[in-house]
């Protein structure tokens, strides 16, 4: 499989989104990837379906242009089991092929593919085909409605600062360690930190449903009014959950639900609502419960200082196996520099 470099002054739409080339034929492969990198995408190529698939697994490619005949596994198979995995995350998928028969292009379509284009390829022709996809992927900006949901619930809060962005940072810089370094393999991969970087932020979104004599009090909060910010974590999840039952392949609405209602509970049980303990966490909530306890612990807030990092990281050494996941722990403390970095580099306070 080859990586391509993204091409200079590429379109506004086009800039850095991947196509992936499925082509057995290196004439063919060479002819397309000049003319997608041209176009203003970032080309990366594989050999045979099977490679193609792997590689569409790992970069998550929005576009797929892929050979009919290829070793191995084919353009309709490749075309299948992508269709199988994708979620809601839509993959557009270009057959290029010598094939006319109408059969062939009907078991095709049944398969999963969105459009044909005939060897040898056109560039204009293709640049039309690449044009119908971003009429798709423009319905689907998921990530930006995610984020405004967030900033809702935000300017509801007492956090201030850049606090959304500083939680992205931080979960992804934990989850991009425990995948680097084989921890949780069995559930980190690129499309869960892809996943937990969009959906972060909506771990405080049932705060809509407090109220603000509660919510922003600057004192502390007697046992009646915990009581009642505590169910921000069970509003959020049904908020999210409602939807879920809209769109259940939705694995994002999933995961942000997961967060938003288990990110105060505690690794050792004695957390809320549920009291779950240890890996029955979801691992998503146990990497923000991490982030949001550290972006607290170093931001000013009305009712303290900003703690320096140096202080954060002891009390959060202390919660290790009583608050935190110890392995989620053990990777905050491998990459604390990244951590006081943003810290430092992302707050307006």
């Amino acid at each position: 499989m080859v990586f391509e470099t993204p091409a200079s002054n590429p379109t506004c739409f086009a800039r850095d989104m991947l196509v992936l080339i499925a082509e057995d034929e290196p004439v063919s492969t060479k002819l397309l990837t000049s003319y997608i990198r041209s176009m203003g995408y970032h080309p990366i190529t594989a050999v045979n379906g099977f490679e193609a698939y792997e590689l569409w697994r790992e970069r998550r490619p929005r576009i797929v242009l892929t050979d009919w005949n290829m070793p191995v596994m084919n353009g309709i198979e490749l075309c299948r089991k992508i269709r199988e995995q994708e979620m809601e995350d839509y993959t557009y998928i270009i057959m290029v092929t010598a094939r006319e028969n109408s059969a062939d292009l009907i078991h095709g379509f049944d398969s999963g593919v969105d459009d044909y284009i005939t060897k040898p390829v056109n560039r204009d022709e293709l640049a039309v085909r690449l044009k119908a996809s971003e009429r798709i992927f423009s319905l689907q900006e998921k990530d930006l409605v995610i984020f405004s949901m967030a900033r809702l619930a935000e300017t509801r809060n007492m956090e201030t600062g850049l606090h959304l962005e500083r939680m992205q940072f931080y979960c992804r810089t934990l989850s991009d360690y425990l995948l680097q370094n084989g921890l949780y393999p069995e559930m980190v991969s690129r499309r869960f930190i892809d996943t937990l970087n969009a959906t972060c932020p909506l771990h405080d979104i049932g705060k809509v449903g407090i109220p603000d004599y509660i919510l922003l009090k600057p004192a502390p909060l007697n046992k009646t009014e915990f009581d009642i910010i505590k169910t921000h974590t069970v509003i959020g999840y049904e908020t999210l959950q409602s939807a879920l039952t809209r769109k259940p392949r939705a694995d994002y609405l999933k995961m942000s639900a997961d967060i938003a209602r288990s990110h105060h509970e505690r690794w050792d049980g004695s957390g809320y609502p549920d009291g779950l303990a240890g890996e029955a966490i979801p691992l998503a909530a146990r990497i923000v419960t991490l982030a949001d306890v550290y972006d607290a612990l170093v931001s000013e807030r009305v009712y303290k200082p900003a703690f320096s990092h140096k202080h954060a990281k002891s009390l959060i050494l202390e919660e290790r196996e009583a608050l935190f996941d110890p392995v989620i722990t053990d990777a905050f403390i491998e990459c604390e520099d990244r951590f006081e970095s943003i810290a430092d580099t992302n707050r307006i306070n």
